[in-house]
């Protein structure tokens, strides 16, 4: 078995088929392959300036199929949020869930974990808490990402 690739930033195994990071590089593209992801999900702006470039056409070219649902981070919304669960639950086989930092998809998978699958609020919490909490950030968007994960939509 091929070890986890835990030098990508803020790699985190969710379970046998779920891996979350923060933004992959030329080089974490075949890893991911040989891993035996078949979906990318990128929740990053593409003009970011850590971004991959061509992401999409890089991990098709190693035959893994690519959903790119830019989150402004400043600007999370329901909309964003309905596309990354349409997009997990569709996946087909081992899916990556990426962005810069693993806070978008941190927060994210709260609210998926929490309000559809079942888990309780105590444990989604402490899995987003292994990358980041908008809680105390003396940041502009931290009230933005309190106010997304409080929400609670079907």
């Amino acid at each position: 078995m091929i070890p986890d690739p835990v030098d990508i930033r803020a790699w985190q195994r969710l379970d046998a088929t779920t891996t979350t990071s923060g933004r992959i590089e030329d080089k974490d593209v075949a890893r991911l392959a040989a891993l035996g992801v078949a979906h990318v999900i990128n929740l990053a702006l593409e003009t970011h300036p850590e971004a991959l470039e061509g992401e999409g056409e890089k991990l098709r070219q190693h035959g893994i199929a690519y959903t790119h649902i830019p989150v402004p981070f400043d600007a999370p919304t329901d909309a964003h949020f309905a596309a990354f669960r349409d997009a997990v639950e569709s996946a087909q086989g081992p899916v990556h869930v990426h962005c810069i930092m693993n806070w978008r998809v941190s927060a994210f998978f709260y609210r998926l974990n929490r309000d559809h699958r079942g888990m309780a609020e105590a444990e989604a919490r402490a899995l987003m808490e292994r990358q980041w909490s908008p809680d105390g950030v003396d940041r502009p968007e931290a009230d933005t990402w309190a106010d997304f994960i409080a929400r609670k939509i079907p």
